[in-house]
């Protein structure tokens, strides 16, 4: 979560994955309610030449659940992104290594770290672009034209 400026990222919780009963969902719906967020960040994961595969697959789904989910709740349409999350945990590992905490307590604590890493990375986008980070989840994506055709 970031504070109301926008400038610092911390962590919250990290919230298992409940593919049975999307409690998970449910969570993160009372997590954005209770911060009163303005929008929610999701990783995208991307292979190191941008494509996407199985798991960017199941992060846009996942997305696309927690939209519906945030358009039935008392807090309405909450805006969700999906930002590239490449080398996020690689970095998070790196960081948790360098702050002193030791290797076998890195599995409880590298999501958040991830997590941390993923939103400061697209509130200094914003900051920089003036423009909002990734793609918005309930849009269209843009086509990359093909080289010697015009879009």
């Amino acid at each position: 979560m970031s504070d109301p400026h926008g400038l610092l990222a911390t962590p919250v919780e990290t919230v298992a994955r409940d593919l049975e009963h999307a409690t998970d969902i449910d969570r993160v719906v009372q997590i954005v309610s209770e911060a009163q967020a303005l929008e929610v960040v999701v990783g995208l994961p991307r292979s190191l030449d941008g494509s996407e595969g199985p798991a960017a697959d199941k992060a846009r789904s996942w997305a696309r659940s927690l939209g519906q989910a945030l358009s039935e709740a008392p807090i309405g349409n909450t805006p969700i992104r999906l930002v590239d999350e490449r080398l996020t945990t690689v970095d998070a590992h790196r960081g948790l290594r360098e702050s002193g905490v030791a290797g076998r307590r890195h599995r409880d604590v590298v999501d958040q770290a991830a997590a941390v890493l993923i939103l400061q990375t697209a509130l200094d986008t914003e900051r920089a672009t003036g423009r909002p980070p990734g793609e918005r989840v309930g849009r269209p994506r843009r086509r990359t034209p093909r080289k010697g055709k015009k879009a």
